[in-house]
């Protein structure tokens, strides 16, 4: 039983000890952070990066813990909520996963709006604002934001033509991407990360539209033979903390907090071309074979999804004025 008498001595048996520094008690924080990849994903390992960097930079008073693999039982489509309402601090946002809840996080989902990572920061340049306001009233505020590399289609099949993607089930992990796989043909099927697997496992699909990086989480070559370079979305991770977390900060690690991020993000975003060479090369390893897509094959796939920008734009008006703003830059 405690009370309050033995409470106060083991307090005070642990301050004699050096284990608790009543300054430091008060100050340090401690975060949980989910992410839905593994230990070995590139946004795992940023994030870990991050955690120990601040650790190092607070002197130990803004501790971070990555909880990877769902560890913490949430699901990619979850994390938004699930910050905003202080069921965990801080979690690995996956912008395109949240539409339901936020539209405008869709809109690196409109089908070839980027051809490059160097495209997709002049994006971000127009986009970012509108991500912030997203997310501050949804309680959060976004530390970095890390984009995934380049996304391919990983099949069972071998084609050159469009007319050969007809009707294969194939996992996507967001609405833009049923929308855009279904207008050529495809029969798309929604399902989070930590579910693709053993989809792939069951027969229920049969290709997953997503990075070679998880590809490689995934080890797809154990299900799949063929890698088709289609670069034909964008997505980002967002690394959120809920504002009341970070409210309970002082102004000085808020300020540590903020600017170790921005100091960190760009070293992420290397990191992210890095992770899909590499894994790209890990998955030809594997037995897998990348088929290029001939210009007839991808022109056919731009015209059959080219109406979907203005569709989203419709439907998501907060994305006209910046994504113009960014087409005009672009001189499309």
């Amino acid at each position: 039983m405690i009370t309050r008498r033995n409470f106060t001595a083991g307090a005070a048996t642990l301050l004699a000890a050096g284990h608790i520094s009543t300054r430091a008690r008060a100050a340090t924080v401690s975060w949980d952070m989910s992410t839905v990849w593994p230990d070995g994903n590139f946004h795992t390992q940023n994030a870990m990066a991050f955690a120990e960097e601040l650790k190092k930079q607070s002197g130990g008073s803004v501790v971070i813990t990555v909880k990877a693999g769902g560890q913490l039982g949430f699901k990619g489509p979850e994390h938004l909520r699930a910050v905003r309402d202080g069921l965990v601090p801080l979690a690995d946002v996956l912008n395109i996963q949240q539409v339901g809840d936020e539209p405008f996080m869709g809109v690196e989902s409109i089908p070839f709006l980027c051809g490059s990572m160097d495209e997709l920061k002049v994006l971000h340049k127009y986009v970012r604002p509108e991500y912030e306001k997203v997310a501050a009233r949804n309680n959060q505020k976004i530390l970095y934001i890390v984009p995934w590399p380049t996304q391919y289609l990983h099949l069972k099949v071998k084609t050159a033509e469009v007319d050969g993607l007809k009707n294969i089930k194939i996992r996507v992990p967001d609405k833009g991407a049923v929308d855009m796989l279904a207008a050529i043909g495809m029969a798309p099927i929604m399902i989070p990360w930590g579910e693709t697997i053993p989809a792939l496992a069951s027969g229920a699909v049969s290709g997953v539209s997503t990075s070679a990086v998880s590809g490689v989480d995934g080890k797809f070559w154990e299900f799949l033979k063929y890698v088709y370079p289609t670069n034909h979305v964008w997505s980002s991770q967002m690394l959120t903390v809920n504002l009341d977390s970070w409210k309970a900060l002082s102004a000085d690690q808020q300020k540590l907090v903020a600017d170790t991020a921005a100091k960190m993000e760009p070293a992420f975003w290397a990191n992210s071309l890095k992770a899909d060479v590499d894994s790209l090369n890990r998955l030809k390893e594997g037995g897998m074979e990348v088929v290029p897509v001939s210009q007839a094959m991808i022109t056919d796939i731009r015209a059959k999804t080219a109406p979907q920008l203005e569709a989203f734009l419709k439907r998501v008006p907060a994305a006209d004025k910046p994504v113009r703003a960014y087409l005009a830059e672009m001189k499309r």
